[in-house]
Parts: C-alpha cells; structure tokens; sequence
C-alpha cells in the first residue's frame, strides 16, 4: 500500500518551521543573553563533537527554536535579522524585557492593528516584538 504524498491543506504535505539559526560569538553570553534577558526557555545544550555545540532555545509558547552554537552554521556572527516574535501585548513583552536588562525600541504602528518593536542581542543578531491586534485569545 502506497501512503499518499499530498496531506493537508490544498493537497501539500505539511511542514513546520522548526528551527532557526543565529551565529553568535560567545555562545555562553547569547545564551545568558537569550535566557535571562529575552525569557527564551533552554531546549537542548550538547556538544557531540570538539568542533560542535549546539544550543537550542525555545521562546515560550513556539514551537520554532532557534539554534546557535559553534559548527552550526556559516553565517557570520549577527547576521539574522528581523525574526518576528508575536505577542499577544507588544508592552508587556516590551516592558517585562526591559526589566531584565534587553533594549528595546519605541512600538511602532504600523496600521492595520500590527505594531512593531526591535531588539537585538549582543552580536547584532536583530528580532522584533510583533502584536497584530486580531490574533488575540484563541486566534494567537
């Protein structure tokens, strides 16, 4: 019996965006930075090889990660821009990183419901706070 290729919605076989990487310098100091200060929780640290290490974190409530480490990636250190974190209240999250040390830039409106704010850890690798107004309770 042959399973068919075609699941899901509009007969695509579904995928999930799992894990992202970021190249950093320090790998301790990004993953204090991304634990203490930003509230990402810590899903994997292991080091299968002398010339790998890798460092998965979680932002509470997602099911994609991000990754960094050492071997990971070629990229070079703070080149990930622009990975969007939704919130459910861009001042709270705003506020609440700001108390544990994070900069975070003024809210900006973009219209439409949708308000931005950016922040970036110590290597320049940037992310910015996303609230889209209709994507409360249920629908976040």
């Amino acid at each position: 019996m042959t399973l068919p290729r075609t699941i899901g919605r509009n007969n695509v076989l579904n995928m999930k965006l799992e894990l992202v990487p970021a190249t950093v310098t320090d790998v301790d100091r990004a993953k204090d930075f991304y634990i203490d200060k930003v509230g990402f929780f810590l899903a994997i640290d292991v080091q299968p090889s002398a010339a790998m290490r890798v460092v998965q974190l979680t932002p509470p409530g997602s099911s994609c990660s991000i990754v960094i480490g050492t071997g990971v990636t070629e990229m070079t250190p703070g080149t990930q821009k622009g990975l969007h974190l939704v919130v459910p209240d861009i001042e709270r999250a705003g506020d609440e990183m700001i108390g544990r040390g994070v900069t975070v830039g003024e809210v900006q409106d973009l219209g439409g419901g949708v308000t931005y704010a950016w922040f970036a850890d110590p290597d320049g690798n940037s992310m910015v706070l996303q609230e889209m107004g209709w994507r409360t309770g249920e629908n976040f």
